[in-house]
């Protein structure tokens, strides 16, 4: 705009000096020429104008697009971050999830020698109830003895005809075989100091006829106190 209003003043400029030196047909085919040039600078004038708001948009759309690069760069890169994130999270869970099944792999192998030494034990220790049993008639007839199974697997032994004042009077004592598969003496009527003692000598020895003739000489000692 600068420039055209220059190019003006310079034509008017121009056009004073001119009317003092040419005459009126020269002027007027000058003042053709001048108005063909203010048209085609008008023609060019409104032609760079627009050029120029075109290029003004141009450059607009250009700052936006570069906008919008620059918010999708940021965009990927916050998801690029987001799924290192996701990825380090699944790593660890994985790496959980394997210590889990590593630990239940092992409560299982554990918990079957587990059941494994329990069966053992159970057995065991139906087997030694089993021999318990078969010798009731020995007990009962040699020493008066009565061999009950109660609950729990547990046996009970009653004595008889130990107190010579009452015969019928029962002595008993309750036996059962625990988780270590040892005789354990559960209950006792009348208690008797030394019944630890026998406990102890029959898990080291194994000779149960004696535990149990030991128990009936203690109680046939307590009878005469």
């Amino acid at each position: 705009e600068d420039e055209i209003i220059l190019v003006e003043r310079e034509m008017k400029e121009f056009w004073t000096e001119l009317k003092s030196i040419y005459g009126p047909e020269q002027i007027n085919q000058t003042l053709a020429l001048r108005d063909s040039c203010k048209e085609s600078i008008k023609v060019l004038s409104e032609k760079w104008s627009k050029k120029l708001k075109e290029g003004d948009l141009m450059i607009d759309k250009i700052q936006e697009y570069k906008n919008e690069i620059l918010q999708q760069n940021k965009h990927i890169s916050e998801n690029q971050e987001h799924l290192t994130e996701i990825k380090s999270n699944l790593n660890h869970e994985e790496e959980q999830k394997k210590e889990l099944t590593d630990s239940i792999q092992e409560l299982k192998e554990e918990l079957m020698k587990k059941k494994e030494v329990i069966s053992s034990k159970n057995k065991a220790a139906k087997e030694r109830v089993e021999r318990l049993c078969k010798s009731k008639e020995l007990f009962e007839e040699r020493l008066g003895l009565e061999i009950r199974r109660i609950h729990n697997e547990q046996l009970q032994f009653i004595f008889r005809h130990i107190d010579h004042k009452d015969p019928d009077k029962p002595y008993v004592f309750t036996l059962s075989i625990n988780d270590q598969g040892d005789y354990e003496v559960t209950s006792c009527i009348p208690p008797l100091d030394c019944i630890a003692e026998f406990q102890l000598k029959v898990r080291e020895t194994n000779n149960f006829s004696a535990f149990v003739a030991n128990i009936r000489k203690a109680f046939t000692a307590l009878s005469y106190k």
